[in-house]
Protein backbone atom coordinates (compact mmCIF):
# COMPACT_ATOMS: atom_id res chain seq x y z
CA UNK A 1 0.00 0.00 0.00
CA UNK A 2 1.20 2.92 -1.28
CA UNK A 3 0.92 5.98 1.54
CA UNK A 4 2.61 9.46 1.31
CA UNK A 5 4.22 10.86 4.76
CA UNK A 6 2.31 13.42 5.85
CA UNK A 7 4.52 16.38 8.40
CA UNK A 8 4.23 15.05 11.48
CA UNK A 9 4.65 18.87 12.29
CA UNK A 10 1.33 19.62 10.47
CA UNK A 11 -1.20 22.15 12.67
CA UNK A 12 -3.84 19.84 14.45
CA UNK A 13 -6.43 23.41 14.13
CA UNK A 14 -7.82 22.79 10.73
CA UNK A 15 -11.19 21.88 10.16
CA UNK A 16 -13.37 20.49 6.93
CA UNK A 17 -12.86 23.06 4.00
CA UNK A 18 -16.07 24.99 3.60
CA UNK A 19 -16.80 24.03 0.04
CA UNK A 20 -16.80 20.46 -0.72
CA UNK A 21 -16.03 19.24 -4.36
CA UNK A 22 -18.45 16.41 -5.23
CA UNK A 23 -17.00 15.83 -7.89
CA UNK A 24 -14.09 12.87 -8.27
CA UNK A 25 -10.74 15.27 -8.57
CA UNK A 26 -7.26 14.27 -9.64
CA UNK A 27 -5.73 14.77 -5.95
CA UNK A 28 -8.98 11.89 -5.39
CA UNK A 29 -7.77 9.53 -8.05
CA UNK A 30 -4.74 9.86 -6.73
CA UNK A 31 -5.35 9.52 -2.77
CA UNK A 32 -7.69 6.42 -4.30
CA UNK A 33 -4.55 4.39 -6.04
CA UNK A 34 -2.14 5.66 -3.11
CA UNK A 35 -4.46 3.77 -0.31
CA UNK A 36 -5.57 0.28 -2.46
CA UNK A 37 -2.45 0.36 -3.38
CA UNK A 38 -0.38 -3.31 -2.34
CA UNK A 39 2.92 -2.03 -3.56
CA UNK A 40 5.62 -1.08 -1.02
CA UNK A 41 7.36 2.23 -1.45
CA UNK A 42 11.12 1.90 -0.19
CA UNK A 43 10.35 3.53 2.94
CA UNK A 44 7.83 1.04 3.87
CA UNK A 45 10.22 -1.83 3.20
CA UNK A 46 12.52 -0.54 5.37
CA UNK A 47 9.78 -0.14 8.18
CA UNK A 48 8.79 -3.53 7.77
CA UNK A 49 12.62 -5.02 7.94
CA UNK A 50 13.89 -3.27 10.83
CA UNK A 51 12.44 -4.15 14.08
CA UNK A 52 11.83 -2.02 17.09
CA UNK A 53 13.33 -4.57 19.49
CA UNK A 54 16.16 -7.18 19.47
CA UNK A 55 15.09 -10.05 21.02
CA UNK A 56 18.44 -11.91 21.80
CA UNK A 57 17.26 -13.70 24.81
CA UNK A 58 14.31 -16.19 23.21
CA UNK A 59 15.00 -18.95 21.39
CA UNK A 60 12.21 -20.75 20.82
CA UNK A 61 9.41 -18.67 18.79
CA UNK A 62 6.00 -19.83 18.50
CA UNK A 63 3.40 -17.46 16.39
CA UNK A 64 -0.07 -19.61 15.09
CA UNK A 65 -1.95 -15.82 14.75
CA UNK A 66 -0.65 -13.61 12.59
CA UNK A 67 -1.59 -11.59 9.26
CA UNK A 68 1.11 -11.14 6.52
CA UNK A 69 -1.74 -8.82 4.63
CA UNK A 70 -0.24 -7.28 1.77
CA UNK A 71 3.56 -7.48 3.04
CA UNK A 72 5.43 -10.27 0.90
CA UNK A 73 7.33 -13.39 2.91
CA UNK A 74 10.39 -12.07 2.23
CA UNK A 75 10.04 -8.65 3.76
CA UNK A 76 8.50 -10.61 6.95
CA UNK A 77 11.19 -13.00 7.32
CA UNK A 78 14.15 -11.05 6.98
CA UNK A 79 12.05 -9.21 10.37
CA UNK A 80 11.38 -12.21 12.10
CA UNK A 81 15.69 -13.39 11.62
CA UNK A 82 16.32 -9.81 12.65
CA UNK A 83 14.18 -10.20 16.01
CA UNK A 84 14.69 -13.03 16.59
CA UNK A 85 18.84 -13.94 16.18
CA UNK A 86 19.31 -16.65 17.90
CA UNK A 87 16.29 -19.21 17.84
CA UNK A 88 16.97 -22.82 18.14
CA UNK A 89 13.15 -23.80 17.96
CA UNK A 90 10.13 -22.44 15.95
CA UNK A 91 6.90 -22.93 14.76
CA UNK A 92 5.35 -19.78 12.65
CA UNK A 93 2.15 -20.48 10.57
CA UNK A 94 0.18 -17.11 8.95
CA UNK A 95 -3.51 -16.76 9.30
CA UNK A 96 -4.81 -14.58 7.21
CA UNK A 97 -8.71 -13.86 7.20
CA UNK A 98 -10.32 -16.36 5.11
CA UNK A 99 -7.43 -16.87 3.07
CA UNK A 100 -4.80 -19.78 2.65
CA UNK A 101 -1.11 -19.06 3.65
CA UNK A 102 1.78 -20.84 4.09
CA UNK A 103 5.52 -20.37 5.73
CA UNK A 104 8.16 -23.36 5.88
CA UNK A 105 5.99 -26.31 5.20
CA UNK A 106 3.10 -25.41 7.02
CA UNK A 107 -0.47 -23.55 6.16
CA UNK A 108 -2.71 -21.35 8.01
CA UNK A 109 -5.97 -19.29 8.02
CA UNK A 110 -8.45 -17.60 10.54
CA UNK A 111 -11.95 -18.35 9.28
CA UNK A 112 -14.91 -16.29 10.11
CA UNK A 113 -17.97 -18.60 10.97
CA UNK A 114 -21.14 -18.93 12.96
CA UNK A 115 -21.85 -20.56 16.68
CA UNK A 116 -25.57 -21.46 15.59
CA UNK A 117 -26.29 -22.18 19.40
CA UNK A 118 -25.58 -18.77 20.37
CA UNK A 119 -26.18 -16.75 17.53
CA UNK A 120 -22.85 -15.05 17.01
CA UNK A 121 -19.11 -14.82 14.98
CA UNK A 122 -16.67 -16.59 16.02
CA UNK A 123 -13.45 -17.24 14.38
CA UNK A 124 -11.38 -20.27 14.04
CA UNK A 125 -7.72 -20.72 13.12
CA UNK A 126 -6.92 -23.69 11.17
CA UNK A 127 -3.05 -24.95 10.58
CA UNK A 128 -2.41 -27.55 8.14
CA UNK A 129 0.95 -29.53 6.75
CA UNK A 130 1.15 -28.06 3.31
CA UNK A 131 0.65 -31.09 1.69
CA UNK A 132 -3.01 -31.41 3.65
CA UNK A 133 -4.64 -28.75 1.72
CA UNK A 134 -2.60 -29.13 -1.83
CA UNK A 135 -6.36 -30.67 -3.19
CA UNK A 136 -8.62 -29.33 -0.40
CA UNK A 137 -11.35 -28.29 -2.74
CA UNK A 138 -14.65 -28.07 -0.16
CA UNK A 139 -12.51 -25.93 2.35
CA UNK A 140 -11.04 -23.79 -0.38
CA UNK A 141 -14.47 -22.95 -1.60
CA UNK A 142 -15.79 -22.31 1.74
CA UNK A 143 -12.95 -19.99 2.58
CA UNK A 144 -13.69 -18.12 -1.34
CA UNK A 145 -17.32 -17.68 0.13
CA UNK A 146 -16.40 -16.54 3.31
CA UNK A 147 -13.78 -14.02 1.67
CA UNK A 148 -16.35 -11.85 0.38
CA UNK A 149 -17.82 -11.06 3.88
CA UNK A 150 -15.31 -8.21 4.39
CA UNK A 151 -16.14 -7.16 1.01
CA UNK A 152 -19.46 -7.42 1.30
CA UNK A 153 -19.41 -5.36 4.67
CA UNK A 154 -17.59 -2.63 3.25
CA UNK A 155 -20.20 -2.04 0.84
CA UNK A 156 -22.79 -2.25 3.42
CA UNK A 157 -20.96 -0.13 5.35
CA UNK A 158 -20.30 2.60 2.63
CA UNK A 159 -24.08 2.36 1.03
CA UNK A 160 -25.06 3.66 4.98
CA UNK A 161 -23.20 6.51 4.90
CA UNK A 162 -24.12 7.32 1.29
CA UNK A 163 -27.79 6.63 1.24
CA UNK A 164 -27.70 7.17 4.06
CA UNK A 165 -29.23 4.43 6.77
CA UNK A 166 -30.47 7.80 9.27
CA UNK A 167 -31.12 5.60 12.29
CA UNK A 168 -27.63 4.52 12.17
CA UNK A 169 -26.32 7.49 11.43
CA UNK A 170 -28.04 9.26 14.27
CA UNK A 171 -27.30 6.44 16.49
CA UNK A 172 -23.29 7.20 15.34
CA UNK A 173 -23.54 11.07 15.65
CA UNK A 174 -25.15 11.31 19.09
CA UNK A 175 -22.35 8.54 20.15
CA UNK A 176 -19.40 10.74 19.30
CA UNK A 177 -20.91 14.33 18.91
CA UNK A 178 -20.55 14.35 15.45
CA UNK A 179 -22.09 17.72 13.59
CA UNK A 180 -23.90 17.85 10.32
CA UNK A 181 -20.33 19.32 8.83
CA UNK A 182 -18.69 16.19 9.63
CA UNK A 183 -21.67 13.88 8.29
CA UNK A 184 -21.49 15.53 5.34
CA UNK A 185 -17.82 15.74 4.50
CA UNK A 186 -17.81 12.31 5.61
CA UNK A 187 -20.50 10.94 3.40
CA UNK A 188 -19.43 12.76 0.27
CA UNK A 189 -16.07 11.24 0.26
CA UNK A 190 -17.08 8.05 0.80
CA UNK A 191 -19.60 8.59 -2.11
CA UNK A 192 -16.24 9.27 -4.22
CA UNK A 193 -14.79 6.01 -2.69
CA UNK A 194 -17.72 4.40 -3.65
CA UNK A 195 -17.86 5.62 -7.03
CA UNK A 196 -13.85 4.84 -7.65
CA UNK A 197 -14.08 1.09 -6.92
CA UNK A 198 -16.93 1.14 -9.19
CA UNK A 199 -15.01 2.64 -11.83
CA UNK A 200 -12.07 0.43 -10.99
CA UNK A 201 -13.12 -2.62 -10.05
CA UNK A 202 -10.79 -4.60 -12.15
CA UNK A 203 -8.04 -3.29 -11.09
CA UNK A 204 -8.13 -2.88 -7.08
CA UNK A 205 -6.39 -5.83 -5.38
CA UNK A 206 -9.33 -7.82 -3.71
CA UNK A 207 -7.62 -7.30 -0.17
CA UNK A 208 -8.01 -3.85 -0.10
CA UNK A 209 -11.57 -4.35 -0.29
CA UNK A 210 -12.65 -4.43 3.23
CA UNK A 211 -13.35 -1.71 6.11
CA UNK A 212 -9.81 -0.31 6.32
CA UNK A 213 -10.32 1.30 3.03
CA UNK A 214 -12.39 4.45 4.56
CA UNK A 215 -10.11 4.32 7.72
CA UNK A 216 -7.21 4.57 5.52
CA UNK A 217 -8.72 7.21 2.83
CA UNK A 218 -9.30 9.42 5.14
CA UNK A 219 -5.48 9.03 6.81
CA UNK A 220 -4.65 9.81 4.05
CA UNK A 221 -5.80 13.30 4.35
CA UNK A 222 -4.33 14.45 7.55
CA UNK A 223 -1.86 16.52 6.04
CA UNK A 224 -4.72 18.63 4.79
CA UNK A 225 -7.02 18.80 7.49
CA UNK A 226 -4.85 18.14 10.63
CA UNK A 227 -4.59 15.14 13.13
CA UNK A 228 -7.80 16.93 15.33
CA UNK A 229 -10.14 16.90 12.19
CA UNK A 230 -9.19 13.43 11.11
CA UNK A 231 -9.66 11.68 14.59
CA UNK A 232 -12.90 13.28 14.74
CA UNK A 233 -14.08 11.49 11.06
CA UNK A 234 -12.24 8.33 12.55
CA UNK A 235 -14.30 8.11 15.60
CA UNK A 236 -17.85 8.65 13.75
CA UNK A 237 -16.68 5.98 11.43
CA UNK A 238 -15.68 3.48 13.96
CA UNK A 239 -19.17 3.29 15.48
CA UNK A 240 -21.03 3.51 11.88
CA UNK A 241 -18.64 -0.08 11.37
CA UNK A 242 -19.93 -1.32 14.75
CA UNK A 243 -23.81 -0.64 14.09
CA UNK A 244 -23.00 -2.10 10.29
CA UNK A 245 -21.09 -5.12 12.19
CA UNK A 246 -24.29 -5.94 14.31
CA UNK A 247 -26.70 -5.84 11.85
CA UNK A 248 -24.76 -8.27 9.24
CA UNK A 249 -26.78 -11.18 8.51
CA UNK A 250 -25.19 -13.97 10.33
CA UNK A 251 -26.62 -16.95 8.21
CA UNK A 252 -23.69 -15.83 5.67
CA UNK A 253 -21.30 -17.83 7.40
CA UNK A 254 -20.30 -21.86 7.48
CA UNK A 255 -21.33 -22.58 10.71
CA UNK A 256 -18.56 -24.03 13.18
CA UNK A 257 -19.19 -27.40 13.35
CA UNK A 258 -19.00 -27.72 9.43
CA UNK A 259 -15.67 -26.01 9.04
CA UNK A 260 -14.39 -27.88 12.43
CA UNK A 261 -15.88 -31.31 10.38
CA UNK A 262 -14.09 -30.13 7.21
CA UNK A 263 -10.94 -29.22 8.73
CA UNK A 264 -10.63 -32.90 10.88
CA UNK A 265 -11.67 -34.52 7.16
CA UNK A 266 -8.25 -33.25 6.04
CA UNK A 267 -6.18 -33.63 8.75
CA UNK A 268 -5.63 -30.39 9.80
CA UNK A 269 -5.81 -28.63 13.41
CA UNK A 270 -7.86 -26.25 14.92
CA UNK A 271 -7.11 -23.09 17.56
CA UNK A 272 -9.71 -20.64 19.43
CA UNK A 273 -8.36 -17.20 19.10
CA UNK A 274 -9.45 -14.43 20.93
CA UNK A 275 -11.50 -16.60 23.88
CA UNK A 276 -12.48 -13.36 25.89
CA UNK A 277 -14.00 -12.04 22.84
CA UNK A 278 -15.90 -15.62 21.91
CA UNK A 279 -17.02 -16.88 25.55
CA UNK A 280 -19.82 -18.98 24.28
CA UNK A 281 -17.18 -21.14 22.10
CA UNK A 282 -15.52 -22.22 24.65
CA UNK A 283 -18.73 -23.89 26.67
CA UNK A 284 -19.89 -25.73 23.45
CA UNK A 285 -16.54 -27.92 23.99
CA UNK A 286 -15.82 -27.81 20.07
CA UNK A 287 -13.49 -30.75 18.89
CA UNK A 288 -10.60 -28.42 18.64
CA UNK A 289 -7.15 -28.72 19.30
CA UNK A 290 -6.04 -25.71 21.76
CA UNK A 291 -7.15 -22.34 23.24
CA UNK A 292 -5.22 -19.27 22.85
CA UNK A 293 -5.39 -17.70 26.65
CA UNK A 294 -3.26 -14.42 25.75
CA UNK A 295 -3.28 -12.03 22.92
CA UNK A 296 -2.83 -8.34 22.86
CA UNK A 297 -6.62 -7.81 22.97
CA UNK A 298 -7.10 -10.68 25.39
CA UNK A 299 -5.00 -10.30 28.72
CA UNK A 300 -7.77 -9.84 31.35
CA UNK A 301 -8.63 -13.59 31.63
CA UNK A 302 -5.28 -15.53 31.11
CA UNK A 303 -4.72 -17.07 34.59
CA UNK A 304 -8.26 -18.12 34.63
CA UNK A 305 -8.12 -19.66 31.02
CA UNK A 306 -4.83 -21.56 31.67
CA UNK A 307 -6.88 -22.75 35.00
CA UNK A 308 -10.02 -24.18 32.74
CA UNK A 309 -7.82 -25.94 30.19
CA UNK A 310 -5.79 -28.05 32.94
CA UNK A 311 -9.34 -28.33 34.32
CA UNK A 312 -10.80 -29.91 31.22
CA UNK A 313 -7.57 -31.55 30.56
CA UNK A 314 -7.70 -33.42 34.39
CA UNK A 315 -11.20 -34.56 33.62
CA UNK A 316 -10.50 -36.05 30.13
CA UNK A 317 -10.91 -39.83 29.97
CA UNK A 318 -9.39 -40.04 26.64
CA UNK A 319 -8.60 -38.22 23.69
CA UNK A 320 -5.82 -35.56 23.42
CA UNK A 321 -5.44 -32.48 25.68
CA UNK A 322 -6.44 -28.90 24.72
CA UNK A 323 -3.26 -26.84 24.21
CA UNK A 324 -2.60 -23.72 25.34
CA UNK A 325 -1.40 -20.96 22.89
CA UNK A 326 -0.90 -17.09 22.87
CA UNK A 327 -1.13 -15.35 19.86
CA UNK A 328 0.19 -12.17 18.88
CA UNK A 329 -2.24 -11.05 16.32
CA UNK A 330 0.39 -9.05 14.63
CA UNK A 331 -1.05 -7.10 11.61
CA UNK A 332 1.70 -6.75 9.51
CA UNK A 333 0.32 -4.26 7.08
CA UNK A 334 0.09 -1.49 9.76
CA UNK A 335 3.94 -1.16 10.10
CA UNK A 336 4.06 0.16 6.04
CA UNK A 337 2.29 2.92 7.81
CA UNK A 338 4.11 6.48 8.36
CA UNK A 339 4.81 6.35 11.87
CA UNK A 340 2.34 8.57 12.68
CA UNK A 341 -0.41 7.18 10.93
CA UNK A 342 -0.25 3.64 12.78
CA UNK A 343 -2.20 2.81 15.48
CA UNK A 344 0.02 2.50 18.29
CA UNK A 345 -1.36 -0.73 19.64
CA UNK A 346 -1.49 -2.71 16.78
CA UNK A 347 2.14 -1.46 15.37
CA UNK A 348 3.53 -2.78 18.86
CA UNK A 349 2.44 -6.35 17.98
CA UNK A 350 4.96 -8.40 16.57
CA UNK A 351 4.92 -11.84 15.17
CA UNK A 352 6.03 -14.57 17.40
CA UNK A 353 5.95 -11.50 20.58
CA UNK A 354 3.86 -12.92 23.35
CA UNK A 355 5.28 -11.53 26.63
CA UNK A 356 2.68 -13.96 28.91
CA UNK A 357 4.86 -16.76 28.74
CA UNK A 358 7.49 -14.61 30.24
CA UNK A 359 5.39 -13.13 32.94
CA UNK A 360 6.29 -14.51 36.59
CA UNK A 361 2.36 -15.59 37.82
CA UNK A 362 1.65 -17.14 34.71
CA UNK A 363 4.86 -19.23 34.16
CA UNK A 364 4.01 -20.57 37.58
CA UNK A 365 0.85 -21.98 36.29
CA UNK A 366 2.68 -23.39 33.00
CA UNK A 367 5.67 -25.19 35.07
CA UNK A 368 3.26 -26.70 37.16
CA UNK A 369 1.82 -28.80 34.17
CA UNK A 370 5.01 -28.74 32.29
CA UNK A 371 3.99 -25.86 29.64
CA UNK A 372 6.47 -24.14 27.90
CA UNK A 373 6.76 -22.84 24.25
CA UNK A 374 9.25 -25.82 23.17
CA UNK A 375 6.67 -28.15 24.98
CA UNK A 376 3.68 -26.59 22.34
CA UNK A 377 5.94 -26.47 19.64
CA UNK A 378 7.17 -30.18 19.65
CA UNK A 379 3.67 -31.41 20.15
CA UNK A 380 1.87 -29.04 18.27
CA UNK A 381 4.33 -30.25 15.39
CA UNK A 382 3.47 -33.80 16.10
CA UNK A 383 0.00 -33.27 15.82
CA UNK A 384 0.35 -31.39 12.39
CA UNK A 385 2.29 -34.45 10.92
CA UNK A 386 -0.54 -36.65 12.12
Amino acid sequence: MKLIKNDPKACDCRAFPAHIDEEITEADQARFFAVVSTDLEPWQVEQVVTPQQVHVRQEALLAVHWHPEFVPMEHIRTRVDAMFPNRTDELLIPTQHNQLMSWDGYTGVEVDCFSSGFNRKVQLLLHFTNERVADAGVLKSMLAHTFKYRSGQLFDFMHTITKPDEARIERAAKATGADQELIDFVRINVSKVERLLDEHWTDVPRLSVKNKLLRNWFDAMRGELGDNAVDRVQAYLKVVKKLVKEGFDLSFFYRASEVIEEVRSLGGCIVIPHPEQFWPILLRDYDVDGIEVWNPQSQEYTEFLISVVNEQNGRRASGRDKLIFMGDDCHMGEKTKPLEQQDSDKAAREIGLQPAWDDLRIRKKLIINNISRRSIIKEYKARLAG
